[in-house]
Order: C-alpha cells, then structure tokens, then sequence
C-alpha cells in the first residue's frame, strides 16, 4: 500500500482556506498513492469552540474530501469537528474513493486542554479493511492508552492523526515506536505544524514505524507530503516467524 503523509500548518478556526490550502498540496503530488492521511482537526486545528467551525456529515468538508478520494482515486483520512443530534465530536473520517465514508469518534479526550468539557467521547474501535490490509485508525491522546490499541483484531495499520506540541514531541515518538512494536504492526503517525492561536508550537514529527520499531519515515518537521510504500507480506512473514502475538492477554474492555 502506498502512503502519502501531509504535515502542515493550519490556519485557525478557519475551514475554506485549511481545505483550499490541502487541496493545493494533495492535486499537487503526481505520484499515484493508495491513502492520504491528514492531521487532527485538519480544516480549523485544536480548537476548544466547536460551535464556531462545526459541520455535520452532510457539510461542505465531507463533500470535499468525497470529491477529493474520487478525484484522486485514493482513501482520504483525518479528523475534524461534527455536530449530531446536539454534540460535537473530534469525529476521524475514513473516505474510500468512492466517496463511502467510515467514521471513529476520538474515545480519549484530552482533559488538560479541557476538550471533554466541549466534545463527546466515541466509545467503538473502527477497523478499516482497504487494499488488502486491516487498519485501525485513532486520533493523538489516543496514542496513550496501549489497552485500548491493542491488537485483538489482527490489524496490520495503526494510525495516529494528531496536533501534538512540541513540548511533549519526544513522548510521541516514544508511544509510536511502543505501539509498533508491541502490536506487531506498521504504525504511521501524522502531526501539524505551526503555532496556534493558544501559541502551541507544533514541529510535527510526522513519521512511519515497522513492526520490529524501525523508522520507514524518520521524523519530519518541514512542511511537507512524505510518502511510504507499506508490505503486508513482509508483516506476515515476521509475524508467523516471531508469534509474539499469539501470547497476548485476553481481557475485557469497558
């Protein structure tokens, strides 16, 4: 499966010109990819004041990234503000090219920033089946809570959209490398760059991981599209010869 990664700068609470500004940089790239993936509240960045950028599953920026999979004959994934039935959700959407849409509702909220205060927690893991390969997409405070990851399902993919600051970037880096090598799987992370209006630096750390822990994609902090080919066969012959996830613990999830 081909890959690309988009780490950019987001302008603040501002919808038309975050989708404009990606759409120049995903028409922009020649190169045919099977994913895109987009960071955490991709078309207004982490913002507190949902009411001011929420759209539902019917507004202008699923339309967009609808058209933009068809266009570019590519899944198309990332996370940004939905309204339903009175309540706002870091909602991640997983487009197929042809416009299907698959959706997880961020299950851990990020207390510090006050985000449960504002959102409301998802409680389902999605996993997406796509081009042969199981992917289980979840949202940057996810990335702290291995449980709830943990690879019960068989998943080849973990991915990890994100608006992680730079003050605690070697955390991420840590946690990504973690979950690669304790699920046995490929794991992409995607961040933002750029400062906030709460004046968060962002310095992004975009990356992609194997499953021994190896970086395919080191981590980037120039604006950019990054792009990696992943290999399922080379996933599975690791993992028949080293079995580790035979031996995991079963436990109930609540």
């Amino acid at each position: 499966m081909k890959i690309a990664l988009i780490q950019t700068a987001l302008t603040w609470e501002n919808p038309t010109e975050n989708r404009s500004h990606l759409a120049q940089k995903i028409t922009g790239f020649m190169e045919d990819v099977d994913l895109i993936v987009l960071p955490e509240m991709f078309s207004s960045g982490f913002t507190m004041n949902p009411q001011a950028i929420a759209e539902t599953m019917q507004g202008e920026t699923v339309l967009w990234l609808q058209h933009l999979a068809k266009a570019k004959n590519a899944a198309i994934t990332g996370s940004l503000v939905i309204e339903e039935n009175g309540n706002y959700y870091n909602r991640l959407l997983f487009v197929y090219p042809t416009g299907e849409v698959k959706w997880y509702d961020k299950r851990h909220l990020f207390t510090l920033a006050g985000e449960d205060k504002f959102y409301t927690a998802g409680k389902d893991k999605l996993i997406v089946d796509y081009k042969g390969f199981k992917i289980c997409p979840l949202v940057c405070y996810d990335l702290r809570f291995p449980v709830f990851s943990r690879n019960r399902e068989e998943y080849d993919l973990l991915l990890y959209v994100a608006n992680w600051p730079k003050i605690r970037i070697n955390a991420w880096d840590i946690l990504l490398k973690a979950r690669a090598v304790e699920n046995m799987c490929y794991t992409i992370g995607v961040n933002r760059i750029g400062t906030d209006a709460n004046n968060h630096d962002y310095i992004g750390h975009s990356q992609a991981v194997d499953f021994l822990g190896n970086y395919l994609i080191e981590p980037q902090e120039a604006e950019g599209v990054f792009r990696i080919e992943l290999d399922k066969e080379k996933l599975l012959e690791t993992r028949n010869n080293l079995s580790f996830l035979n031996d995991k613990d079963e436990f109930q999830l609540e």
